[in-house]
C-alpha cells in the first residue's frame, strides 16, 4: 500500500519565497527558508509568517453540536462564549489515552469549528463520526474543509503590527483565544481571525491565525512578507514549541500515554464525568501513575541534542526515554522532554541522556524552558 502525500495549497508561494520543501505527516510543505535558527530568533524578536495549512479544519453544524462535543472532549465547554476558542481540548480513547489535542471555536450554539493535528485529519473525523452515530446525534454534520481552505500563522512581538498592515485594524483589541468570525483582511472576508498560536514567544499575547480560502491566503502571505514578516518553516516551529514545552502528537503524546502522565492539565476538567475516557481518567488520577513527563536541559554550550528514543539513565539504570529534543537557540543548550519513572522525576536533579553512544548530563527542569 502506498501512502498518498499531499501538497499544502500554498506550496507555490512557499517555493516562491525560497522554502525548502519536505514531508511532514503526509504533507509536502516548507521545512525552512534557508536558516531555521534565524527564523526561530526572528519569531522571538520580531514577526514571522508560517503556513500551517497542513493542520486539519472541520466545520461542525447542527442543533446538538454542543451536546455532542461536550460528551466527546476532555474539557467542560459549558462556559465557552460565542467568539471564543476552547483549547487545547483532548480527544481521548476509552482508556484515557490521548488521540489528539484540538482547538474548538464556538461561533454559536449550532456552529462550531475545529483545528486538528495534521497526522489525524482523517482519523479524527472518522472517530467523531463513529461516536456521533453511536450516540445517534443524527443532526450533527462534520465537514472536513482542510483542502478547501488555508491556515496562516503570524507570530512574534510585532505580529499585531503586521495584522494592522493587512487591514485588520483591531488586532490589539482581540483578547487571547478570542476570534473574529468573518473578519476582513486585505479588504476581503476570511473564515476567521484568532488571537492564538503555538510558538509561545510571548505567552501573554500570542500571535494571530487567519483561516481563509486558498487564493486569499496567497495574497496574505505575500503581503505579510512585504510588511516585514519573515517566512518561517516547520523546523523553527518545532524548536519554538519545544522551548515552551508544548507537546507534539505522535511523539510526546499518543494513545499509549494518558494526560496525567503527560502532565497535560490545561485541556482537562477533572471533575467532568461524562466524556469518552473521563471515567478512566478519574480512576488514573486517583490511583496515580508510574511515569511522568519531564523537561531535560543539557549543559550550556554542549552541542549535543537529545533525540526521540534516546535512553535516560540514573547511573546504569534505564529510567526513561526522550520523546522530543532540539538545540535551543535562546538557551544555547540542548533541551528535550521525555517520560521517566516517577521514582527519578525530581525537578533539579540530574540524569544522563545517551546521545550517539555518549552519556550526557541533563538537569530535570520544569516547563517552559525559557
Amino acid at each position: 500500500m502506498f501512502n498518498i502525500v499531499k501538497e499544502v495549497p500554498l506550496l507555490e508561494v512557499q517555493r516562491e519565497l525560497g522554502g525548502s520543501v519536505g514531508e511532514f505527516a503526509g504533507w509536502l510543505t516548507s521545512m525552512d527558508y534557508g536558516n531555521p535558527i534565524e527564523e526561530h530568533v526572528n519569531t522571538r524578536t520580531s514577526a514571522s509568517v508560517f503556513d500551517v495549512s497542513h493542520m486539519g479544519r472541520y466545520v461542525m453544524r447542527g442543533r446538538s453540536v454542543f451536546e455532542f462535543l461536550q460528551k466527546l472532549v476532555s474539557k467542560d465547554l459549558s462556559d465557552v462564549e460565542e467568539g471564543r476558542m476552547s483549547g487545547p481540548v483532548l480527544l481521548m480513547n476509552e482508556n484515557a489515552g490521548i488521540r489528539d489535542d484540538i482547538m474548538l471555536y464556538k461561533v454559536n450554539d449550532n456552529l462550531w469549528l475545529a483545528v486538528v493535528n495534521a497526522p489525524n485529519v482523517e482519523s479524527d473525523r472518522e472517530w467523531m463520526l463513529a461516536w456521533r452515530d453511536r450516540w445517534r446525534y443524527t443532526d450533527v454534520e462534520i465537514e472536513d474543509v482542510t483542502l478547501k481552505s488555508v491556515l496562516i500563522s503570524i507570530q512574534g512581538p510585532k505580529a499585531a503590527e503586521v495584522m494592522e498592515g493587512l487591514g485588520f485594524s483591531n488586532a490589539k483589541d482581540l483578547k487571547i483565544l478570542e476570534f473574529a468570525y468573518g473578519a476582513e483582511v486585505l479588504g476581503r472576508k476570511t473564515v476567521l481571525v484568532s488571537h492564538s498560536g503555538w510558538t509561545g514567544e510571548e505567552v501573554r499575547s500570542y500571535g494571530f491565525e487567519i483561516w481563509t480560502d486558498v487564493n486569499h491566503g496567497k495574497e496574505i502571505i505575500r503581503k505579510s512578507v512585504s510588511l516585514g514578516a519573515k517566512p518561517a518553516g516547520l523546523i523553527a516551529r518545532d524548536s519554538l514549541r519545544l522551548e515552551m514545552g508544548y507537546l507534539l502528537v505522535g511523539q510526546d503524546m499518543s494513545e499509549d500515554l494518558n494526560p496525567i502522565e503527560a502532565r497535560y492539565w490545561l485541556p482537562l476538567s477533572l471533575e467532568k464525568e461524562e466524556c469518552v475516557g473521563c471515567p478512566k481518567l478519574r480512576e488514573i488520577y486517583e490511583k496515580g501513575v508510574s511515569r511522568i513527563r519531564v523537561g531535560l536541559k543539557l549543559k550550556k554550550g554542549v552541542r549535543a541534542i537529545p533525540r526521540h528514543g534516546s535512553g535516560i539513565y540514573a547511573g546504569n539504570n534505564l529510567v526513561g526515554r526522550v520523546t522530543s529534543g532540539v538545540f535551543s537557540p535562546y538557551l544555547n543548550a540542548g533541551i528535550g522532554m521525555g517520560y521517566v519513572d516517577v521514582s527519578h522525576a525530581y525537578i533539579g536533579s540530574r540524569l544522563d541522556v545517551e546521545i550517539r553512544g555518549v552519556k550526557q548530563k541533563a538537569k530535570i527542569v520544569d516547563f517552559p524552558f525559557i
